[in-house]
């Protein structure tokens, strides 16, 4: 019997994604990690750091998929409005929360857990706890909404953190095929080769390399087996002809 797919989304949270001043470097990392454990990332959204925007995004994508994925918006600046959106989402009350408190005094003196520090223990209740290895101040989980750092480097602890609680499915393989022609010459066989595999995902993605024209071919599926198959059979439309690397 087939696994049960399990998919997700990202919701990605803050003024200075959409504005261009941050980066976002945790798109990758969530997807790759995502795909190695058997999960489906299915979806990513950016919204600013605007309450009721943050609201109707999580109530969307927590109903329409496994899990949903936040980054951003944790920390203690008045702006950091995540972890009361996703209360009030749920509707359930917020506090500071001693288990959050206690992984800050690990870090802080108790002098120094201020009125502002003490925002990032503020924790809706039922949650559960997101180890932080690196500036303890915890992620949270509740129901199928896991809430990470913006941060790079933390939000990707706390992914790991998480992992071993989350459901997973099929593992996704994939192989590449490397074509020296243009996508123009590879639509063809390309397209007759995912009529007869439809159960295979199929990509072309062009390139432009020391003067010529190229195209990475990327076949996906849980099935190793029939990923062989539809590799071989796309090896043999293309022919002879073009010059193809695996």
């Amino acid at each position: 019997m087939p696994q049960e797919e399990v998919t997700a989304a990202l919701l990605v949270i803050g003024d200075e994604i959409l504005s261009g001043r941050t980066k976002d470097k945790n798109v990758g990392f969530v997807a790759d990690h995502c795909n190695q454990i058997g999960i489906r990332l299915k979806e990513v959204r950016i919204v600013a750091d605007d309450e009721s925007a943050i609201i109707f995004a999580l109530n969307e994508l927590r109903r329409a998929y496994t899990y949903v994925f936040t980054t951003g918006g944790i920390g203690p600046t008045h702006d950091d409005i995540t972890a009361d959106s996703v209360a009030r989402a749920f509707g359930v009350p917020i506090d500071v929360d001693q288990r959050a408190v206690a992984l800050l005094r690990e870090r802080y003196a108790e002098t120094d857990l201020t009125p502002v520090r003490l925002r990032m223990a503020r924790i809706p209740e039922g949650a559960e706890l997101i180890e932080n290895s690196v500036s303890k101040a915890p992620g949270f989980k509740i129901g199928n909404v896991i809430v990470m750092a913006g941060v790079p480097a933390i939000m990707e602890t706390m992914l790991l953190a998480v992992t071993p609680r989350l459901k997973t499915g099929p593992r996704l393989l994939s192989v590449s095929i490397r074509v020296n022609a243009p996508e123009g010459q590879i639509a063809a066989p390309l397209a007759g080769c995912q009529r007869a595999f439809p159960d295979v995902a199929m990509g072309s993605y062009p390139f432009f390399e020391n003067g010529r024209s190229g195209t990475n071919l990327v076949l996906s599926s849980t099935e190793e087996g029939r990923l062989r198959l539809a590799k071989a059979d796309l090896i043999a439309r293309l022919g002879p002809k073009l010059t193809v690397s695996e």
